[in-house]
C-alpha cells in the first residue's frame, strides 16, 4: 500500500517506510507480490512507449521489468533509501533523486504512477502541480497512466491488521497497520514494524481519495484527453486506472501563453 506524505507545493517528504533504510529493507517483502505491475508492462507495449518516466519509482520494481524489455526508463523518487535499492538492482535505468520538477523536458512517451502514487498529493495545489509536471515531461501525443482507489469502496475499512513475514537476511518481522483518521477525502494510517532484534519503527501515511469526475476534470485542465478508465486486473472493482493522452494543440497553446 505505497504512500508518501506531500508537504508544500508539489514537493514530497517521503514517509519512513520509504526513507528509513531498515524499513526499505523489508518493504518489498511486505508489498509482494507486485502482480499489479503486469498491467503497466502490458500498457507500455500497447501504447508503443519506448521512453518511460516512472514517477514515484520506489525500489525500482517496474523499472527493472521494463529495462529487461529494452525500454528506456527514468525513475524519479524523493526517497534516497529506496533509490539505493533500485540502483543496486538495475544499472540500465536512470534513477533520479527528486520530484516531478526533476522530470521537466524529458520528452517521454509515457509517464506512469504505480502503487497509488497519485493519491499522495493531498491538496489541490499539489495535485495540479504534479499533473503540470507530468505534462511538461511528456512529448505531445504522449501518455499518462496511473491508478487510484475508488472512494466508494472505502478500502481503509480493510486496512487494520497484523502480519508476520520472514524477510530474507533479516528474519521474522511483524507489521501492524491501523487507520488513525478518516476525514474524507483524506485517510491517514500508521504502519508499525517489529524486528527480530526488538527494534520497533513506525511510519505514518496519508492518502487522498479523489473521485472519477474530479480527476477527469483535472486531467482535461492540464492538457490531457482521457482515453479510457479501466479496472485494475488484480483488484477488480477497487481501482480506477486512467489512460490519458497529452493533447498537442493544448500544449502549444499553453507554451504560447507563457512566452
Amino acid at each position: 500500500m505505497p504512500a508518501r506524505t506531500a508537504q508544500g507545493r508539489g514537493s514530497l517528504t517521503p514517509d519512513p517506510v520509504f526513507a528509513d533504510p531498515r524499513l526499505v529493507a523489508v518493504y518489498d517483502t511486505f508489498d509482494a507480490p507486485r502482480d499489479d505491475l503486469d498491467a503497466y508492462v502490458a500498457l507500455v507495449a500497447e501504447l508503443d512507449a519506448r521512453r518511460v518516466l516512472d514517477l514515484g519509482c520506489g525500489t525500482g520494481n517496474l523499472g527493472v521489468r521494463l529495462a529487461d524489455r529494452g525500454i528506456e526508463v527514468i525513475g524519479v523518487d524523493p526517497a534516497e533509501a529506496s533509490l539505493a535499492v533500485a540502483r543496486s538492482r538495475e544499472e540500465r535505468v536512470r534513477w533520479v533523486h527528486g520530484d516531478v520538477g526533476s522530470a521537466a523536458g524529458l520528452d517521454v512517451d509515457l509517464v506512469v504512477m504505480t502503487g497509488n502514487v497519485a493519491q499522495v498529493f493531498l491538496t489541490d495545489a499539489q495535485w495540479a502541480e504534479v499533473l503540470a509536471g507530468c505534462r511538461a515531461a511528456t512529448r505531445p501525443g504522449g501518455y499518462l497512466v496511473f491508478e487510484t482507489r475508488r472512494p466508494q469502496r472505502r478500502a481503509w475499512e480493510e486496512w487494520d491488521g497484523q502480519v508476520v513475514l520472514d524477510v530474507p537476511g533479516i528474519g521474522a518481522v511483524s507489521q501492524r497497520r491501523e487507520v488513525t483518521e478518516v476525514r474524507l477525502p483524506l485517510v491517514s494510517f500508521r504502519s508499525t514494524y517489529r524486528f527480530p532484534d526488538g527494534a520497533v519503527i513506525s511510519s505514518d501515511s496519508t492518502l487522498c481519495f479523489r473521485d472519477l469526475d474530479e480527476i477527469s476534470r483535472d486531467l482535461a485542465a492540464h492538457g490531457y484527453r482521457v482515453l479510457d478508465v479501466r479496472e485494475a486486473p488484480d483488484r477488480p472493482g477497487k481501482e480506477f486506472v486512467f489512460v490519458a493522452q497529452a493533447n498537442a494543440l493544448v500544449m502549444n497553446t499553453l507554451l504560447g501563453s507563457s512566452t
